[in-house]
């Protein structure tokens, strides 16, 4: 986003990536004051809530200034950096001018909805092109006839005993409240009228915390004597500890991101994990193989490669399990597609790119974009796009020596697949004990969409076909 501020002057705001984020860290800078800069080059590196995504600039010119140093964290929207352009006009944006002001008549019972202005042409939601215009528009209100008010008055004094005081903005009677479908229910089963709850969400919407806010019991008022000043309340003292023994880090970025995702998760998804212990003798010989294939030559082949495919083939065999909750419209949504999700640590915490389409592609396909998914995320390029719209996840704790864990769902999805270590073991193979290779395998699934026996389905599939890879072909 860009303006004017005088004749050659831009300066370049903190855009908005198109994901929906509201603020980026600046990690680091590729330009100085003084160095020429041409439309589409990179001048830094931010860190969002999902991923490090360099900003290109969208003009020619000389930096100026930058405003605010690496390190900083940037709410969308504000200047990050001035650059002097050559010639142009300002466009500097006027504020709108005051109406001339108008002699006193009294008010209409009602007045007509002023019509509609058309709104702003979306500017494109590239990096370096700023925030999109909001497209929520709250109604037109209508001006109370003068006989309201004993009626506004009975809402103030409603809303006063729901805990809120004064409302800033009380629905004018007759208005229909703002409010997603279920926050109406929720008021609804709470037996609170929506018309006296004051909302606190973006442009006047009610939220559910507001709803709950309106049942709760309004806090104790003590009279205090007129004759005493009440006192000041002290400030916090600031939290001491040892910096010799303790280390403070600031949760943010990435990490940030996921310790959101992980708690919504665990507390709205109600979570089960199965186990099944498996041996992979027969996957791990046909692993080897596969590297002498000369259809697999520069591919990285390895028992993840066909662990992903096993659960693909679980997956086109009980289609439901591939499916998400919509809370809102109190729908089961059962996807037509997989996207793939593999959970990747990096230096800036857990990320979960995924797939798309996995169900769709080869072997060798499946090969080559697993190969170039955990490359990406290693040196830290894997775009936001990346990690969204994934339906199930697979996360391989084998790599760290952990035989299984019981992993959290990534929010949104119904399933997640946990692999241990594959570990030479004594196992029951035709009647004799013989040194197999032996794994467990544990699938977490959201018992909301997934019930045991889909889930235990599923799971036993992707046992078998890891213990008859054979299977891969037969039941294709």
């Amino acid at each position: 986003m860009t303006t004017m501020t005088n004749a050659s002057v831009r300066e370049f705001k903190m855009p908005d990536v198109g994901e929906g984020l509201t603020e980026a860290e600046i990690l680091k800078w590729y330009v100085q004051p003084g160095d020429t800069v041409t439309d589409g080059q990179v001048v830094c590196e931010v860190e969002t809530a999902k991923a490090a995504v360099e900003l290109p600039i969208p003009y020619d010119g000389v930096v100026r200034e930058l405003h605010f140093p690496e390190g900083t964290t940037v709410d969308v929207g504000t200047s990050i950096i001035a650059v002097a352009v050559a010639g142009g006009a300002a466009e500097e944006e006027a504020p709108a001018a005051p109406e001339p002001a108008r002699a006193e008549q009294p008010a209409p019972a009602e007045q007509p909805a002023e019509p509609e202005e058309k709104p702003a042409a979306r500017q494109p939601v590239l990096v370096g092109y700023g925030v999109s215009t909001s497209s929520t528009r709250r109604r037109p209100r209508r001006t109370p006839a003068p006989d309201a008010a004993a009626e506004q008055a009975a809402v103030a004094v409603q809303a006063e005993l729901n805990g809120h005081g004064a409302p800033a903005g009380p629905a004018v009677p007759g208005e229909r409240p703002l409010a997603k479908p279920p926050v109406r229910k929720l008021a609804k089963d709470l037996g609170v009228d929506l018309a006296t709850v004051t909302p606190t969400g973006p442009d006047g919407i009610i939220t559910r915390e507001d709803v709950h806010a309106a049942v709760a019991p309004p806090a104790p008022r003590e009279t205090a004597p007129a004759a005493v000043v009440a006192a000041a309340p002290a400030p916090a003292a600031p939290v001491s500890y040892d910096s010799a023994r303790e280390t403070r880090i600031p949760v943010k970025g990435v990490r940030k991101a996921t310790a959101a995702a992980m708690v919504g998760s665990a507390f709205t998804a109600p979570h089960v994990t199965e186990f099944v212990t498996v041996d992979v003798t027969r996957t791990m010989k046909l692993v080897e193989e596969l590297k002498q294939d000369k259809e697999f030559a520069g591919l990285r082949v390895n028992p993840l490669l066909l662990i992903a495919k096993a659960l693909l083939v679980a997956i086109r065999r009980n289609p439901d399990v591939n499916a998400s909750w919509d809370e809102a419209a109190q729908e089961i949504v059962v996807k037509h597609y997989v996207n793939l999700g593999i959970a990747a640590a990096t230096p800036r915490g857990l990320i979960v790119p995924n797939i798309k389409d996995a169900h769709a592609k080869t072997l060798p396909q499946l090969a080559g974009s697993l190969g170039e998914l955990v490359s990406t995320a290693r040196e830290g390029k894997t775009s936001p796009a990346a990690m969204q719209a994934g339906t199930v996840t697979i996360t391989n704790v084998g790599v760290f020596g952990v035989d299984t864990g019981t992993p959290i769902l990534n929010q949104g999805e119904s399933a997640i697949l946990a692999v241990g270590a594959i570990k030479l073991q004594p196992w029951v193979h035709k009647g004799k004990v013989k040194p197999r290779q032996v794994t467990t395998l544990a699938l977490s699934f959201d018992h909301r969409l997934v019930d045991g026996e889909l889930g235990s389905k599923v799971l036993a599939d992707v046992a078998a076909v890891l213990e008859q890879p054979k299977r891969l072909i037969s039941w294709a």
